[in-house]
């Protein structure tokens, strides 16, 4: 039998909220603390993270740096970053990982799918031919090829450049 091993899910399965936390993980990983080593930009009015219990590699958040519960409470200003870093994630996970397509979205409210409540955020998430396989089907079990701090250095790269 093979065993696959994700130690770092074990707080998000149990629950428990990180040591100096807000209750925020974007504000958290914004202010610099737990999960800011997966931001791999910050804007003016906005930032883009890493997801910690990512979709596929590469599976990027949009999210204002306001703690902000719907659209309906941003600036205008914050909406047009929110925008223009979505449309930079695309660039820079084509450029990364060349995949066949993306899904794109924002869930709002526990009905809708929402992991963190109350901090609007975009998701980004890039998609292949066949990432659906049975592991996922069957074993509902996802295989990432690549872990997250090297996705991070990767994306933060390709950020950089503009």
């Amino acid at each position: 039998m093979d065993h696959l091993w994700s130690p770092w899910r074990l707080d998000y399965v149990t629950g428990k909220t990180p040591k100096g936390s807000s209750g925020c993980i974007f504000c958290d990983a914004i202010a610099g603390g737990h999960q800011s080593d997966l931001v791999v930009f910050r804007g003016p009015t906005c930032f883009v993270i890493l997801n910690l219990y990512p979709y596929n590699n590469g599976h990027l958040m949009v999210v204002p740096n306001r703690h902000l519960a719907s659209l309906s409470e941003a600036t205008p200003e914050e909406l047009h970053e929110l925008i223009e870093l979505t449309q930079r994630a695309e660039i820079v996970l084509t450029e990364a990982y060349a995949p066949h397509g993306m899904n794109m979205g924002i869930n709002l409210g526990k009905p809708a799918g929402a992991g963190v409540l109350d901090h609007v955020h975009l998701h980004v998430v890039p998609r292949w031919h066949g990432d659906t396989n049975f592991m996922t089907v069957v074993g509902t079990t996802r295989v990432l090829p690549e872990d997250l701090p090297q996705s991070a250095v990767r994306l933060r790269e390709l950020f950089a450049r503009g």
